[in-house]
């Protein structure tokens, strides 16, 4: 009997050659990618060489900016760290999932405002990032800060990250920042233990223990897609450096400079070599080629407009933006964001829409072809960054971002809301209901108050603000039948 050869016998035969070849089972394929997500605690929006510093070395970051694309208008959900943490795990607004402060936020029982019952913890209800993904068959990890919990209550496991999603969890518990970065990481009086992380011994600096962690978790993965979210606790206060490298940093000061502090250079070093770590090993396992990495910060830098923070001063500068971390201004919220997307995003490409914290969930569903859950997408306020991406010239169908921080906060805030659109910023403060208004092409500091000068404009920012806080049903302050003008300055 003649057998005619015909191109899909062809292919099929080419296909058990293979399979016989390779005992049977298929090498292993990349269609989903993975993610590593990398956020940076208290990240000043010029805290990088590639982001015009006069003083800090980082040539990872550098290196990944020069491979992928940066947002010159990258800000986070909020003034300060766990309302932004949650942003990026549900990809939905602090106004809306009602977590807008630190937890546990600054207690002023005399202020003029009393802040609203807000939440303190990421709730079930919501459908994490490493949830959606899992669904998807991922593997999930988490190296690094969490502090999306309550701090001493029973229930306070209910929150931890394993219950949103996470296979592993190394060093993520309720707390915010380590009492120290050298082992055992606390100190005498101070109820700040950070944990759950591998035992360790004196000399061990908290920013390498957990890098070495990430890569021992890489090591350990197979072939499956993973996500890796890797929030780093630097370069949160204290500030404190490996002496080695602030020895380096500290005769590279000179008058004049933006920045002038050397151990924040040299902390900021210590998390630049362990961003390059973590990239020499996904090269070393053969998965770089389709690895996401994303790289943002959680806040503005902490420069408080001069005035000395009692947490731990004022280690970096925003400059020209106005202030910094907890305040309402863009130096508490614009922060460095980069993508790299390998084979999409152009190297070296810059894009200046404004983008935001939320939009990292949905962009990271739609790389993966993960659908999540339909009910909480729903409520996703996020836009994916996808079409930027892929193209350093479009625009998002978004009319603008919004800010809701009810809350009082060192750093120089009052409660109040923001909006942005296109080149206005408006922010709403509660305590008199005045409004200030600023044009940031032409004034990025926002020296220039045009509120009385604009008044149609500031209206129109200012009812757009009303209607997206309503939208969201987000929590108002309220009178504080306690305020006591002299207390509260004390």
């Amino acid at each position: 009997m003649l057998c005619v050869m015909t191109p899909r016998l062809v292919a099929l035969l080419l296909v058990g050659l293979l399979l016989s070849c390779g005992g049977g089972e298929t090498p292993p394929t990349h269609a989903k990618p993975n993610f590593v997500v990398l956020l940076v605690d208290d990240w000043g929006w010029s805290d990088a060489g590639c982001l015009g510093s006069d003083l800090y070395q980082t040539p990872n970051i550098d290196a990944l900016a020069a491979e992928g694309m940066r947002f010159t208008n990258g800000y986070a959900a909020c003034t300060v760290c766990s309302p932004t943490r949650a942003a990026l795990m549900t990809g939905k607004y602090p106004g809306r999932t009602n977590v807008t402060d630190f937890i546990r936020g600054h207690q002023r029982p005399y202020a003029p405002l009393s802040v609203p019952d807000w939440t303190m913890k990421i709730e079930q209800r919501h459908t994490t990032l490493a949830e959606a993904l899992k669904a998807d068959g991922y593997r999930t990890g988490i190296v690094g800060k969490w502090h999306l919990e309550p701090t001493g209550e029973p229930d306070e496991d209910d929150y931890r990250p394993e219950l949103h999603g996470f296979d592993v969890n190394v060093g993520g518990n309720e707390w915010g920042a380590p009492a120290t970065y050298w082992y055992p990481y606390a100190k005498e009086g101070s109820p700040r233990v950070m944990g759950p992380l591998p035992p360790g011994k004196e000399g061990d600096y908290l920013t390498e223990v957990l890098t070495a962690e990430a890569l021992k978790i890489l090591d350990g993965w197979g072939p499956e897609p993973f996500l890796l979210y890797f929030p780093f606790y630097t370069v949160h206060t204290p500030i404190e450096a490996k002496p080695d490298l602030e020895a380096r940093f500290d005769p590279l000061v000179q008058d004049g400079m933006r920045h002038t502090d050397p151990a924040y250079a040299a902390m900021l070093a210590s998390l630049d070599d362990s961003i390059g770590q973590v990239r020499r090993k996904l090269e070393e396992l053969g998965v770089a080629d389709h690895t996401v990495i994303l790289l943002a910060g959680d806040n503005g830098g902490l420069d408080n407009g001069g005035q000395q923070d009692p947490a731990g001063g004022r280690p970096t500068e925003n400059s020209p933006l106005r202030a910094g971390k907890g305040s309402a201004y863009e130096g508490g919220v614009r922060t460095p964001t980069i993508v790299y997307w390998p084979g999409v995003t152009q190297p070296g490409s810059i894009s200046p829409e404004p983008v935001i914290t939320i939009d990292l969930y949905p962009t990271v569903l739609e790389i993966a072809g993960a659908e999540g859950d339909p009910q909480h997408n729903a409520e996703v306020d996020g836009r994916s960054l996808v079409p930027l991406l892929r193209d350093p010239s479009a625009t998002l169908d978004r009319e603008a971002l919004y800010w809701h921080y009810p809350h009082y906060h060192s750093g120089g805030s009052t409660p109040h809301s923001a909006v942005r659109a296109g080149d206005w910023r408006l922010v709403e403060f509660y305590e008199d209901n005045h409004v200030e208004l600023y044009n940031l092409a032409a004034d990025p500091g926002e020296r220039r108050d045009l509120a009385a000068e604009m008044p149609e404009q500031a209206q129109k920012l200012r009812s757009m603000l009303h209607s997206w806080r309503e939208s969201v049903d987000a929590q108002d302050p309220s009178p504080n039948p306690n305020a006591d003008p002299a207390k509260h300055q004390q």
